[in-house]
């Protein structure tokens, strides 16, 4: 048995944006938290890496909206305790037109018919500058982040121990947020989830007029939900992260185990590009109509693309975190309260229903 000292009152196993804020929450609320990440940081294996995220408000299911409004409150509050700009912000809300719409962005060309909806929530979230600062607010706030350690082995019980690469620790709770690896930890738990991880094509175009697509022109985020173009949506920021390039990509990919994110190109990742390139001629004509860079990232899909956030159905101080299927990044300050809540066996702040594992139950690699 751990002594009191080398107890944790809980471990986080993953330091993507999820883990971090989870293991935020838990720090600034006195707790002796431990977050661990396999990879030394900062890294790019996962899913939460990168300059640029897209935060909006609009969503199609409820529940997520009522979860942005306080993201926002979050995402100012952690600007505000780390004194850095972590977004930024778009215009008004307001229904546009395809002649409004082509007025107002002129560098965008629209079919007949087409119309736009402008979300004045809309921005750019500064991906890697918000986990920075994170891990260093929870370091600041007593809690310990190790890197380089990957979990061997975990040991369930009132005390959880969780044996690493380089160590061996004792916690009274654990929280499980490994991205794309979710369900190699889980293994180790006795329990697959159904959940599809995805190598996506992340692609930057070279502007034909520089700073024409840019955050100077007031360039917005987009998402295009003709579906009639494509079987998912695209989706653009303004360039920002590279001089002069604007990043354009496919809210989608091709199945990849995490550790092949790197594998060259398959005929899949060749038609998503093509995909985008279609896209990029007929709708951004100032883009030159082929990718200057092609990077790849991971999307942890679930099978209705709503995230698991949930106890393990056997171990009630063991909590998942999984399958943030893309759209997560934004939602990351309320996702890192509830898993803490969680953990901390409090009343969630949110009606959980949509996130439970028990949804699952027909599906054989939700059974234990």
């Amino acid at each position: 048995m751990a002594t009191q000292q080398d107890l944790w009152d809980a471990i986080v196993i993953g330091a993507g944006i999820q883990g971090c804020f989870t293991a935020y929450h838990l720090a600034k609320n006195g707790k002796r938290v431990l977050l661990l990440e396999q990879f030394f940081l900062p890294h790019s294996r996962g899913s939460s890496h990168g300059q640029s995220r897209i935060i909006r408000r609009a969503y199609p299911e409820d529940f997520y909206t009522q979860m942005m409004d306080e993201c926002y409150q979050m995402w100012a509050q952690l600007e505000q305790e780390t004194g850095t700009q972590l977004y930024r912000w778009g215009a008004k809300h307001q229904y546009l037109s395809s002649e409004e719409l082509q007025q107002r962005f002129p560098n965008i060309r629209l079919a007949r018919g087409e119309v736009g909806l402008l979300d004045e929530f809309g921005g750019v979230l500064h991906a890697s500058k918000a986990l920075r600062v994170l891990q260093d607010a929870i370091q600041q706030l007593g809690g310990k982040v190790c890197d380089g350690e990957k979990v061997m082995e975990i040991k369930p019980g009132l005390q959880i121990m969780v044996k690493t690469t380089s160590s061996t620790y004792q916690a009274k709770n654990l929280v499980i947020t490994a991205g794309p690896w979710t369900n190699q930890v889980l293994s180790l738990l006795g329990i697959e989830l159904p959940l599809q991880t995805l190598r996506i094509n992340v692609c930057y175009w070279r502007e034909r007029v520089p700073g024409s697509y840019g955050v100077s022109q007031a360039f917005p985020c987009f998402l295009d939900l003709d579906l009639s173009l494509a079987p998912h949506h695209i989706y653009g920021l303004p360039s920002g992260e590279y001089p002069g390039l604007m990043k354009v990509s496919y809210h989608h990919g091709n199945i990849a185990a995490p550790e092949d994110r790197d594998c060259p190109a398959a005929f899949s990742d060749v038609q998503d590009i093509q995909i985008l390139s279609c896209f990029v001629r007929d709708h951004l004509p100032d883009l030159e109509p082929k990718p200057a860079i092609v990077e790849h990232c991971m999307y942890t899909n679930t099978p209705d693309k709503h995230f698991i956030l949930d106890r393990h159905p056997k171990y009630d101080n063991i909590v998942i975190g999984a399958g943030f299927s893309g759209h997560g990044f934004k939602l990351s300050p309320v996702v890192g309260k509830i898993l803490y809540e969680l953990s901390m066996k409090l009343t969630p702040s949110y009606d959980l229903t949509p996130f439970r594992i028990s949804r699952f139950s027909g599906l054989g690699k939700a059974h234990l």
